[in-house]
């Protein structure tokens, strides 16, 4: 079973984005770029080098539902008349047709963020949101874990590897070990874990890094010979980046906890001591990450969590 990397133009600061092609009975794609000119572009330039077109695409799987991942999925499918969509149940955003903002905007009060700032991110994501077209429920099928994506001369069994958003979804290719990660492995950057609400209770907030931790050291367990991200080049030593990632989360879990005054700091007021000099998006990434690491330093007896007027208040424990 042949898998062929494609690289595609981006507007987005991490820059082109890899997808994956199974140029054979059902010819798949994994993951589509987003919705731009130049990405479509250079889709169709690729799918000709394999003798194909749109139109031969059976298969959309979506690792995640993020824009650089998912953005051209309702078009292809259109353009492909009808191609299944398969995408792990617990992704929201444009599988359901749109984010659920007030979600958000609640985690992002909890959070300290002042409402202002919400607003400024709101309209950031207005901006964000035009690289992918919205896909309801009815456009998609269910990715589920286990389960095997079967082409004419193998397969590939389907992984849930949650963290840097709850449905996000590796592939792996048993014959050799091979294995498709998304955004769950980069080979250059440790993956944001994103803000986002539970799957289960949307009332709560997903606990991102703590699931990641597992995701990472459950595809160590699959003993990988090559893993191929979603940004960036493939990753040949997985035990060397694996190794890597752990002390990048433990370094930066000290200097998070480092940051917590002892009469206590919100998720925002951190995040703005660690990254003062972000801006746009990357001031939703530092407080996704600030609250990653909180909520783990708290689940790991390391801070104390209070609630303030809906706000959340981290505090050094007295023995620190």
């Amino acid at each position: 079973m042949k898998i062929v990397p494609i690289s595609l133009p981006t507007p987005f600061y991490i820059g082109p984005v890899n997808v994956y092609l199974i140029p054979e009975d059902p010819v798949t794609l994994i993951d589509t770029g987003p919705k731009t000119k130049e990405a479509v572009e250079t889709l169709r330039a690729a799918l000709r080098r394999e003798g194909l077109s749109v139109a031969d695409i059976r298969r959309i799987v979506l690792t995640h539902a993020h824009e650089d991942h998912c953005g051209l999925a309702r078009a292809l499918r259109d353009e492909a008349r009808d191609a299944e969509v398969l995408v792990h149940d617990w992704e929201t955003g444009h599988r359901a047709g749109r984010l659920e903002y007030e979600d958000h905007r609640q985690l992002l009060v909890r959070a300290g963020v002042p409402r202002d700032e919400v607003e400024v991110m709101r309209k950031m994501y207005e901006g964000v949101r035009q690289y992918a077209d919205s896909l309801d429920d009815d456009h998609c099928g269910e990715l589920t874990d286990e389960a095997e994506l079967d082409f004419e001369s193998g397969a590939l069994q389907v992984v849930h590897t949650p963290g840097h958003t709850p449905g996000s979804c590796s592939f792996v290719r048993q014959a050799d070990r091979t294995v498709i990660a998304g955004d769950c492995v980069l080979k250059r950057i440790t993956p944001n874990p994103i803000l986002s609400p539970d799957p289960i209770d949307r009332s709560r907030r997903f606990r991102s890094l703590e699931e990641y931790l597992v995701s990472l050291a459950r595809v160590r367990s699959l003993a990988p010979t090559l893993v191929l991200g979603g940004h960036g080049e493939p990753v040949h030593d997985y035990e060397e980046l694996f190794n890597r990632y752990l002390r990048s989360i433990r370094e930066r879990q000290t200097q998070i906890i480092s940051l917590v005054p002892k009469n206590g700091a919100s998720a925002w007021e951190v995040s703005r001591a660690m990254f003062p000099n972000a801006d746009d998006v990357h001031r939703f990434l530092a407080v996704s990450e600030a609250v990653a690491h909180l909520d783990y330093a708290h689940s790991e007896g390391k801070l104390a969590l209070e609630i303030s007027d809906g706000s959340e208040l981290y505090r050094r424990l007295s023995s620190d």
